[in-house]
């Protein structure tokens, strides 16, 4: 949609080179000072959700910017500011890859069943190409969160304990990713960067399951508020946040495994959404309903209503992560406030028929009945 690529065209025009070369690797960059030299970076992907958001951020800090995909979407989207190479990583058409360096490469664009192939071909075809291979991952590669606080270092799912899956089929989300950490540390080592970010939200995200939030608030009236107010946590990471600390890490050659959710103690639900409204002046009221109770109608959590989490003994630690090693490697967090008032912005730039059909949380008409059965239940 136009709109949308007016808004994701806004990378400024920078240039920057540097051979590749090799330096110690520091913890993350200051993000209020400039980078000591500029990179070259490859970023697989570049024109979806984050990629750009990248682009834009490394344009801003002086590097010059290669992306690689197939073209299809938003050709051209940053004009002559990057250089944009065609491939298909699916069919294993990488050739235009071959015979070139970088000082570092971005990985977003690894789909889900086949992650792992597709990071296995491209980190081996870049292995000598590239100083570091910083791989996007995800928070559902953990097998098991049940300890509080979480960290990085959680058990991840293997093809031994993922529930559910045989040998022959494809590859569930968490596991495929899993899998293809396992391919790009093959690959390169030592010089191996994985990010496992949470929901990742903010001003561009199609998917809506943060803006399911901003957007019923600013409607106002009578709330369905999940779940236990205080007990069940979040943590999301704003697509800024997320991007601009990728950037850093590059610049200071840190490698290692981190996750990217914040902020750093999380917050309740209850602050959440209470923290949203304080962006809001609609007259609403707030009505709590328990897991159980929405259960029984249907909805579940990080589904019907997303960003929520119902806390189980099983999964307490999944918005309750130590960040001790995140915050030292220079992840930073913007304002709750920030991130709800750039997503409503971004909301209301789309199209009357798109934001009439959010594509997360539920209807007025479920959300009333639901709030109806629970008065009445007394």
């Amino acid at each position: 949609m136009t709109h949308r690529r007016d808004f994701l065209r806004t990378a400024a025009a920078a240039s920057g080179a540097l051979a590749l070369g090799l330096r110690a690797p520091t913890l993350g960059a200051d993000p209020a000072r400039r980078p000591e030299r500029a990179l070259k970076l490859l970023i697989l992907g570049g024109t979806g959700f984050i990629g750009p958001w990248q682009v834009r951020y490394a344009l801003e800090r002086g590097h010059e910017v290669t992306i690689f995909n197939r073209g299809r979407t938003a050709p051209g989207m940053f004009d002559d500011a990057v250089e944009e190479l065609t491939g298909d990583r699916a069919a294993g058409m990488l050739d235009a890859l071959r015979g070139r360096t970088w000082d570092a490469v971005i990985d977003n664009s690894a789909s889900r069943s086949d992650a792992p192939m597709w990071v296995r071909d491209s980190a081996n075809l870049l292995r000598d190409a590239a100083q570091q291979y910083l791989f996007i991952s995800t928070r559902s590669v953990y097998a098991d969160l049940g300890r509080v606080p979480a960290t990085v270092d959680a058990p991840v799912l293997t093809k031994e304990t993922t529930r559910g899956w045989t040998e022959g089929r494809p590859y569930p989300y968490g596991l495929a990713k899993a899998l293809a950490e396992a391919e790009a540390r093959a690959a390169f080592g030592a010089r191996t960067t994985i990010v496992r970010p949470g929901l990742i939200v903010g001003p561009g995200d199609e998917t809506d399951r943060f803006t399911y939030w901003p957007v019923r608030i600013e409607r106002g009236g009578d709330i369905l508020a999940p779940g236990n107010s205080e007990n069940d946590r979040v943590q999301v990471i704003d697509v800024r946040d997320l991007c601009e600390w990728l950037v850093r890490l590059c610049e200071a050659r840190t490698y290692g495994t981190f996750m990217a959710v914040g902020p750093e103690h999380g917050r309740s639900m209850a602050a959440t959404l209470y923290g949203i409204a304080a962006t809001t002046t609609a007259p609403l009221t707030w009505t709590w309903v328990p897991a159980d109770f929405l259960a029984e109608h249907g909805i579940r959590p990080y589904r019907e209503l997303p960003v929520w989490m119902a806390t189980r003994p099983d999964n307490a630690g999944f918005a309750r992560f130590d960040l001790s090693r995140e915050v030292a490697a220079g992840l930073t967090f913007r304002s709750l406030a920030d991130t709800t008032v750039a997503t409503l912005e971004y909301h209301h730039s789309r199209d009357a028929e798109r934001k009439a059909r959010l594509r997360a949380g539920i209807t007025g008409e479920k959300e009333a009945e639901v709030l109806r059965a629970w008065r009445a239940r007394g």
